[in-house]
């Protein structure tokens, strides 16, 4: 770990993103807060949440493919400038008096553009400047990164937001700038050099498809945890809203969600130590299985309760974002890594959007009771598909990602494979397209067997 921090293009990319997250944080508080102040409806305060998250869905695809074939870094620098333009506008339109709903869901949508460019293009950026066998370490370093600013944005947020509306959004707006000049200081080239890429775009997101649905295990985190995004952002959106009908101050609801950062901190400070206890597995059902905690809620319907009740969850996700996007970035070609992650991320994040927007109308047509019950039921039935997996069941082991003897191991399947084929007589023309896809899976600099 201590070499990665001696990196120092990693440490300013960590730099820049917190103080970018810092600011997304507190304005991730700020947005249902203001449209709460504004309308005084949940069902709307999830529309807010859901027009941030939708450009994952609309444009991961396109972001992917951009990426891949264009500067990374000068995309990311663009996404950042078209993300401080839009908190500052709104800034500008709250201080001046003008608070219309739709001019909060046209900030929210602008600037989540912004950030599905920006990330589709952050596992490059990452990769260029971490050797691969630290990449599990340095997921790791990102997730704690993160997990200081869920504890720290939200009650900044919340505290920027009970002292004016438009300061949490001018805290965002600088925070996109600092992001900018720390891209502009690093020195790696974000991308190998590339091959001209082919015209057609749909060629360009198929390719990117087929690796990703090549690999079970690629394939079934994607679906799985993709389908877990509907869970969080629709929780917490069930905690703001029953703070606030219980009473509580923004500044106090803040501090509630910081509790949630707080489990993600010290899950991310334990994560290392999970990967050397457990198997991925064994890490990947952990946090399956702490959903259940929600139904806690159900028996007594407090918010302090609901928070409680989705710390085991905040302490188990760093764990398996560490595991499984670490052997996601070191398994793919750099050629296709936009491409495979706008694939993975628009899977993922499909349904995001629908969470707190599902929240909002169940919490005006019933109560959060029953609106967490619907919630924990879902939860529940991830827990099951994961559990009976075959795919999470003969998950990779850790010692096999480091030294990159899997893709040996997923060869030598592929090519037992090939050879029953070949005696069964199978016609083998479309075997070249294969041939070449595994070849471009083989690590371009395997791991040392002992880091």
């Amino acid at each position: 770990m201590a070499d990665l921090w001696r990196n120092r293009d990693f440490a300013l990319l960590q730099a820049g993103q917190l103080l970018s997250s810092a600011g997304t944080q507190a304005t991730s508080i700020a947005y249902p807060l203001l449209v709460l102040a504004v309308s005084g409806s949940p069902a709307q305060a999830g529309l807010v949440t859901f027009a941030r998250l939708a450009p994952f869905a609309i444009f991961g695809l396109l972001a992917g493919v951009a990426v891949d074939r264009w500067s990374r870094r000068a995309l990311m620098v663009a996404s950042d400038a078209v993300r401080a333009a839009a908190m500052g506008a709104l800034a500008i339109l709250l201080a001046s008096g003008f608070d219309a709903v739709w001019a909060i869901l046209l900030a929210a949508f602008v600037e989540g553009t912004g950030t599905t460019v920006f990330n589709a293009a952050l596992p490059g950026a990452l990769r260029a400047v971490v050797p691969r066998h630290q990449l599990p370490g340095a997921v790791g370093a990102q997730e704690a990164r993160r997990a200081v600013v869920r504890l720290g944005g939200p009650p900044v947020g919340g505290a920027l937001f009970t002292l004016g509306r438009a300061i949490p959004f001018v805290v965002d707006a600088a925070s996109y700038a600092c992001s900018a000049v720390s891209l502009l200081l690093m020195r790696a080239r974000f991308q190998e050099e590339r091959e001209a890429a082919p015209s057609r775009l749909r060629a360009q997101i198929a390719e990117g498809f087929r690796f990703l649905w090549h690999h079970p295990f690629l394939r079934t985190t994607t679906f799985l945890y993709g389908l877990g995004n509907f869970l969080v952002p629709g929780v917490l959106l069930v905690v703001v809203v029953t703070g606030k009908s219980q009473g509580l101050t923004g500044g106090q609801i803040g501090v509630l969600i910081s509790i949630f950062g707080a489990g993600t901190l010290a899950g991310s400070l334990l994560s290392p130590l999970s990967r050397k206890l457990f198997s991925i597995r064994t890490i990947l059902l952990l946090e399956l299985w702490t959903w259940l905690a929600c139904w806690s809620f159900v028996i007594h319907p407090s918010v302090y309760v609901l928070v409680a009740a989705m710390v085991p969850f905040a302490l188990a996700a760093p764990s398996t974002d560490s595991v499984v996007v670490g052997y996601r970035v070191a398994m793919t070609p750099d050629r296709l890594l936009g491409r495979v992650e706008s694939v993975r991320s628009n899977i993922a994040l499909l349904i995001a959007p629908l969470g707190p927007l599902v929240a909002g109308l169940l919490l005006e047509a019933v109560s959060a009771r029953a609106t967490v019950a619907i919630f924990g039921a879902f939860g529940l039935v991830l827990a099951l598909w994961g559990t009976l997996s075959p795919a999470i069941r003969d998950a990779p082991s850790l010692d096999e990602l480091a030294a990159g003897r899997l893709l040996a191991r997923e060869l030598d399947a592929e090519e037992r494979q090939d050879r029953e084929k070949d005696q069964r007589g199978d016609d083998g023309d479309g075997d070249e397209p294969l041939v070449r896809a595994r070849l471009e899976r083989l690590p371009a600099d395997p791991a040392p067997e002992d880091d």
